[in-house]
């Protein structure tokens, strides 16, 4: 089967790059028949990356460590789902997921297109074929999946995986951000198109936005899976610490969230034609080189595969590449895509969706900058520094919080120009709720509270009581024409107005994500040795330590610590944080205890037992932390409801 796979590869370059000068003759020559051929050989070349991603499947189930990647990756001692996860979890397997998943975005795109957009097919076939040999070429002459041991040299049993991904979200985690980051390739490559033909009417923009939505959720639920994973596995009692792999999927999503701001503006008053754009090839080259940073090694993560030269160097020069092409591509066409509609009055929903579109920007240039601080800073000092949270929480703490304020200013204002009395009439109930909100968290946290968690939960509540106030009115007015309850009068505006209310839900969710995140301020920790029998106290919690036992597993070994949990003297439970040792990894892994309600989370960690039969103990209270989890499902929720195909109200459109 392993060669099989090989030869797939090699047989998808030549149909691949066949294809790719059908396109191009067809796009130059407007030849449709040409068109047609070249996306024959994108489906073609589907079918044979099918064939070779499920022989490296085939591999890992079947133990194939013959191969050097399966050998690398996987043990007969793992489960049969961490061997099959294990195909992503090194740098090749994770190549050929993402030349999979490319694959059948552009087969999907090619179907969804057969009758439509026939001007920018061409261009768009070739920009998704052009990607696809890329990865090829990595593949085969670089990381090669299946490349094999040397007869005296295969292992009986492999080398394992990394103790830090046989986790259950990782099973999933890495589907969904390669689900998201590779889904961008669609809207680039129509926008290129556009560029490339002049056809920069409202249909490449109208596609590209409903292309855009659905990586963009994936994107959002892999970024919110991946803080899950963090706050579970990594043992430090946190979900996000600006870990240039963290980063390396939130920039292309701060990219594709300010674009999907704007292009509202330029369907509602067709302005910010060539910001749109800017934003689309910007989206697209940022999951590129967030896929550089994460497998050439060029920055230091828990997650980052190792450094090759040769990859380091090919992929940056694809990347460069990349965003060359399209924006030479948007200043040929600059003059075309000028808009004829200018900004009327700061005061109106254009000028606060274009300031959203600044500070998401603005963020983004922070996080890129501290991303990337330790290579400037040796290529300028020849000393590595590297900037942690506090950089990050310094520079992006006042912009999400002026992020938070205009996600409740927006809807308040009216397109174009906004009155005075509209003004007042709008803002006086949003207001009182943030204030409210302001006073109540105060007398609730005292002294603990920060400047800073002030004005973020004032503004929670801001945004909130605009969000209430939107529903209740549009509610009441279809309800006061006597057709429809309230019940049916919100599922009607979900659905004649997806747009709009289903993004109020979106920004709930975003409200609570950072509500939770703010509750990091109240966060407590203590670090104790306790004897069998012996008790910790944290906040109103009581930890009574039982007892240790060791935990003998063909896979690993270790530790398990019993805690009787009380909580103002009422027994909760029992905590059982574990210490493993993985034999074959020779790495160890903490395995935290977690008691979690809607207000807070006990986190647990047991750091060490010693011979005399102590245990050391790491405890957090975490208050406010599963709002993120919460908010992330509300925030989920809202995307489909944006994106939940109305067939009815299509056709009457």
């Amino acid at each position: 089967m392993s060669d099989i796979g090989a030869a797939c590869l090699r047989f998808a370059l030549l149909i691949a790059v066949a294809g790719l000068s059908a396109a191009i003759y067809a796009g130059m020559s407007r030849r449709p028949d040409w068109t047609r051929v070249a996306e024959r050989s994108m489906v073609v070349v589907s079918a044979f990356t099918t064939v070779a991603i499920g022989a490296l499947f085939y591999a890992f189930v079947a133990c194939d460590f013959q191969l050097v990647y399966v050998a690398s990756h996987s043990a007969r001692s793992m489960s049969l789902p961490y061997r099959i996860a294990a195909l992503w979890g090194g740098q090749a397997g994770s190549l050929l997921l993402w030349l999979f998943m490319l694959c059948a975005y552009a087969t999907a795109c090619i179907v969804g297109n057969r009758r439509q957009n026939r001007a920018l097919m061409s261009w768009v076939t070739a920009v998704l074929l052009a990607n696809t040999i890329f990865f090829l070429v990595l593949l085969i002459f670089v990381t090669d999946p299946f490349e094999k041991l040397p007869p005296g040299h295969v292992l009986s049993d492999g080398s394992g995986l990394n103790p830090l991904l046989q986790h259950p979200v990782m099973m999933i985690h890495p589907l969904m951000l390669y689900t998201g980051l590779v889904g961008f390739v669609v809207p680039y490559a129509f926008a290129f198109a556009a560029l490339v033909t002049g056809e920069l009417g409202t249909a490449w923009f109208r596609t590209t936005r409903r292309w855009t939505l659905f990586p963009w959720l994936f994107l959002s639920i892999g970024i919110i899976l991946g803080g899950r994973w963090a706050y579970e596995v990594l043992g430090w009692g946190g979900y996000w610490a600006w870990d240039p792999v963290e980063n390396a999927s939130f920039m292309p999503w701060l990219a594709a969230t300010a674009y999907l701001h704007s292009v509202m503006i330029q369907e509602k008053r067709d302005m910010l034609k060539t910001w749109n754009l800017l934003l689309i090839g910007l989206t697209y080259t940022l999951c590129l080189f967030g896929t550089f940073l994460t497998r050439s090694g060029i920055v230091q993560s828990v997650h980052s595969f190792a450094q090759t030269p040769i990859f380091t160097t090919v992929f940056l020069a694809y990347v460069t590449v990349t965003a060359c092409v399209f924006l030479a591509a948007l200043l040929y066409r600059r003059e075309g895509i000028r808009s004829e509609h200018k900004l009327e009055s700061v005061l109106s929903r254009e000028a606060s969706f274009l300031l959203n579109n600044w500070v998401f920007i603005a963020i983004l240039m922070v996080v890129f900058w501290g991303t990337l601080f330790p290579v400037f800073s040796e290529a300028a000092t020849g000393n590595r520094i590297a900037v942690g949270p506090k950089f990050f929480n310094t520079m992006g703490g006042p912009l999400a919080l002026l992020l938070l304020l205009l996600t409740g200013v927006g809807p308040l204002i009216a397109w174009r120009r906004a009155s005075p009395a509209n003004l007042r009439r709008q803002f006086v109930w949003p207001t009182v709720g943030g204030l409210v909100t302001g006073v109540a968290v105060g007398v609730l946290v005292g002294s603990r509270l920060t400047f800073y968690s002030l004005v973020a939960w004032s503004l929670c509540g801001f945004v909130v009581t605009t969000i209430v106030q939107e529903y209740t009115r549009a509610i009441r007015a279809r309800v006061a024409k006597g057709e429809e309850n309230a019940f049916q009068a919100f599922a009607a505006l979900l659905r004649k107005n997806q747009q709009r209310y289903g993004g109020y839900i979106v920004h709930l969710g975003a409200v609570l994500i950072l509500m939770g995140a703010t509750g990091s301020v109240l966060n407590e920790e203590r670090l104790e040795n306790v004897q069998p029998g012996a008790e910790m106290q944290i906040h109103d919690y009581r930890l009574r330590y039982l007892t240790a036992e060791a935990i003998p597993r063909q896979h690993y070994g270790g530790a398990v610590a019993r805690l009787a949990l009380y909580q103002a003297g009422e027994p909760l439970g029992v905590m059982v944080p574990e210490k493993r040792m993985y034999w074959l990894e020779q790495q160890p892994a903490s395995i935290p205890s977690v008691h979690s309600t809607l207000q807070e989370d006990l986190y647990v960690i047991l750091t060490a037992v010693e011979s005399d039969g102590s245990a050391t103990f790491k405890v957090y209270r975490n208050p406010l932390v599963n709002w993120i989890w919460i908010g992330g499902v509300v925030f989920v929720v809202g995307t489909i409801a944006v994106m939940w195909p109305h067939r009815g109200e299509r056709r009457r459109e």
